[in-house]
């Protein structure tokens, strides 16, 4: 049987609904189990918008199966998605999650399924993604997949195993900003990583998938990246609630595999070249260096 679906929603009716018309178009969808967790309206203006979604996803069809799962009162967009993930991967080992901004190519699920399967016992592995940024991919590249230490946000899946074994608390995060070598490795992923682990940390911003990262960093961990994306994110409109972090905005994903069938190798191996190419859209000039002091600092001038 196919990994279950866990789809997050909120406060948007109109992406709500393009996202599962998206995933009713995936050819594992009629086989698969679907989990929808819509969290209570936060604030009063929310309310009429909850409603409209809430109204979309009692009438899903086109899944094997579809669990709602309505929150009475707000739990916030973090611990909304960390106990939901929690509560369908203890219950069958392996998930693909997806929020209400992520639309699907037709085969993502297909992709996502193969992956989880083929990868499981590569304990290297912690995620697999089912984006992938725009970059111009080398012509002897010739594999439909690469390993990179960045995380994925944007439709992705893991394992109960992997998941249990996150530290939600980030334990020792200080140790990113006091020891070079580790800020050093904790920027594997991307040089705007160290900068959302202190805005989470402090209580700027209330993410999930920093912490996630965190702990790929702690045990060493890749993630799986598509050569060609298999997902579009549409929330980049200023209409969602941001609990996670998909980078700068030329990262917008966009759909560049669509519908053909994508081999997997057997083995996996890091390739520095495709590793430094991604990680270069997450790269830092003096500017931005200087754009996110100011920024901190600012931030700390008003809370002060």
């Amino acid at each position: 049987m196919p990994a279950p679906i866990i789809l997050f929603v909120y406060n948007r009716p109109k992406h709500t609904e393009t996202v599962i018309n998206a995933l009713k178009k995936n050819t594992l969808a009629k086989d698969s189990l679907l989990y929808v967790f819509s969290d209570a309206a936060k604030k009063e203006k929310d309310f009429e918008n909850v409603s409209k979604v809430r109204e979309i996803i009692s009438n899903i069809s086109g899944f094997k199966e579809v669990v709602v799962i309505e929150a009475e009162t707000n739990i916030g967009c973090a611990d909304s998605i960390i106990s939901g993930i929690t509560k369908v991967i203890n219950e069958h080992g392996k998930a693909i999650i997806v929020e209400d901004d992520v639309v699907t190519a037709p085969n993502f699920l297909e992709f996502m399924n193969e992956a989880l399967n083929k990868y499981e016992k590569d304990k290297r592995i912690f995620s697999i993604s089912g984006y992938n940024v725009p970059m111009q991919i080398p012509k002897k590249w010739n594999n439909s997949v690469f390993l990179t230490y960045r995380y994925s946000s944007q439709g992705w899946g893991t394992w109960k195993d992997r998941w249990n074994e996150a530290d939600w608390d980030v334990l020792g995060w200080q140790e990113i900003f006091t020891d070079k070598t580790k800020n050093k490795l904790f920027r594997r992923g991307g040089d705007d990583l160290p900068y959302i682990l202190r805005a989470q940390m402090n209580g700027t911003i209330d993410a999930w998938d920093i912490r996630w990262y965190y702990s790929h960093y702690a045990k060493n961990r890749f993630t799986v990246f598509p050569t060609y994306s298999l997902v579009e994110n549409i929330g980049f409109d200023g209409s969602g609630i941001h609990c996670g972090n998909a980078g700068k905005a030329p990262n917008k994903p966009v759909i560049t595999q669509n519908g053909e069938k994508i081999d997997l190798p057997d083995t996996l191996e890091f390739d520095e070249e495709m590793n430094k190419l991604f990680i270069s859209r997450y790269k830092y000039t003096f500017k931005d260096k200087l754009r996110r002091f100011l920024k901190e600092l600012l931030h700390y001038k008003i809370n002060k």
